[in-house]
């Protein structure tokens, strides 16, 4: 898997607050997506899958999923645009809060 550590509410690098993006090409057993983000330690890490034209987008601490994140949904989305879509200016994610 792909993994990016992005400093969301900054223009410069190690400052503004970091999370951890890993893309998947499917998702994996929830256990090893929680020891993933336990082992990067960051207060947040993002996984998602692309499925049609949204990106399924899940969210982990070290210690659990939760339900939202806003600078990981962030930090995804610059993953999205600058690496993996170059000609998209928008991005939507289904999450466990909604689209």
């Amino acid at each position: 898997m792909k993994y990016f550590v992005v400093d969301a509410f900054a223009e410069e690098l190690f400052k503004g607050n970091p999370a951890g993006v890993c893309i998947l090409d499917k998702w994996i057993d929830d256990n090893l997506l929680q020891n993933i983000a336990f082992e990067n330690n960051l207060s947040e890490t993002a996984f998602f899958v692309k499925n049609n034209d949204q990106y399924e987008l899940r969210w982990f601490t070290p210690e659990t999923e939760i339900d939202l994140c806003g600078h990981a949904t962030l930090a995804s989305a610059f993953v999205i645009i600058n690496f993996i879509d170059k000609n998209s200016n928008v991005v939507s994610f289904d999450t466990k809060s909604g689209i």
